[in-house]
């Protein structure tokens, strides 16, 4: 009888809620105005022809890396983070190996580092979901061969500085350290280009984020060069499609779109932390463009009643130490205000 590998057939599954998703989304920390009017002139363009053909990645590499200010040997175009996580795994990880991740954070670190075979050891996280960076370096054995830090972290919204994502790199040389940037434009610290001098450093961005790309796939690995020459070797070259790669130079050419959305994405984040704290509701604060506070007892009822509202927000409940925590998302003006109003209403009925 054919069987899949263990490794595979124990992996936790991970079902993000992508079903009945009607209204405001802040759920899934996505750009709630969507992709700017470039990008969507640009898909408007795009004929039988243009579809006939098989995608060609160099060009926008040379767009991409002029944007990051690497070379583009230094940078590959990826199918969303996810498949920047898989290649780094793949890559250096090997059955019995080891891999760090500090919980709660991103799902795919796990899910990809195990699928390898390599042993997953997860550190928990601090108090207020301090990153633990003394301990992330206790726990480095000759066996560990990959780090992951979502910074900021995914659903807490902390973040570490980049001295300390450096030291960690430096005291695992044997080991590839993957930095997942997804909210960087949210934080506006990076730890790029840090590859120059720590070689075993990586650095990964998306455009399902802040540029309201998610449905197009598109994101970036960052490292250095001899690295990079590696990983190429497990990458497909077709695997961006290309809608995505002709839509690429369109969203990094609209910098006025995204510091516009940037902007009132911290200004509602601002009006979140500051309403919540007038309601004496825990939250942490956040580095990211969403929120995560603890609601109790309340927390399903807040969600049920928030979706009667017309507006999705995220349990993450099941994540370490997130037990009745919602995290939820903000985005444009307009979408803020009607998320605030909303939430005012349902705090006073629950009390």
């Amino acid at each position: 009888m054919l069987k899949a590998r263990e490794s595979v057939r124990t992996l936790k599954e991970y079902h993000p809620p992508l079903g009945n998703r009607e209204g405001l989304r802040l759920d899934f920390n996505e750009n709630t105005a969507g992709c700017s009017p470039r990008v969507l002139e640009r898909l408007r363009q795009i004929d039988g022809e243009d579809l006939a053909r098989y995608p060609v990645r160099d060009k926008g590499e040379q767009v991409a890396a002029k944007h990051f200010g690497v070379s583009p040997e230094e940078l590959l175009l990826t199918n969303g983070t996810d498949e920047a996580i898989h290649l780094v795994c793949e890559t250096y990880l090997d059955a019995g190996d080891e891999a760090l991740i500090v919980v709660p954070t991103f799902a795919m670190f796990e899910i990809y580092a195990a699928a390898t075979g390599a042993k997953v050891i997860s550190i928990p996280a601090g108090e207020n979901f301090e990153f633990p960076t003394d301990a992330v370096i206790a726990a480095i054995t000759p066996r560990t061969r990959f780090i992951a830090v979502a910074n900021p972290n995914n659903p807490t919204g902390t973040f570490v500085p980049v001295k300390d994502l450096v030291r960690i790199a430096e005291a695992a040389p044997d080991a590839a350290v993957l930095i997942d940037e997804a909210y960087f434009h949210f934080c506006g610290e990076t730890a790029a280009t840090k590859w120059r001098d720590v070689p075993n450093l990586f650095v990964s961005r998306t455009f399902s984020k802040v540029y309201g790309m998610a449905a197009l796939r598109i994101g970036v690995l960052m490292g250095n060069i001899e690295q990079m020459k590696v990983l190429r070797r497990a990458s497909s070259p077709y695997n961006l499609n290309s809608v995505a790669l002709a839509c690429l130079p369109e969203a990094l050419a609209e910098e006025e779109y995204v510091s516009n959305y940037v902007l009132q994405a911290l200004e509602g984040r601002t009006e979140l932390e500051a309403e919540l704290a007038a309601w004496n509701v825990r939250y942490w604060p956040s580095r990211a463009n969403f929120v995560l506070l603890y609601l109790g007892e309340n927390c399903k009822p807040f969600i049920s009643q928030m979706r009667e509202r017309g507006i999705l927000v995220r349990d993450r409940s099941a994540d370490y130490g997130c037990k009745d925590c919602v995290r939820i998302t903000v985005g444009i003006r307009e979408h803020n205000q009607r998320m605030l109003g909303a939430l005012r209403e349902i705090f006073s009925e629950l009390g």
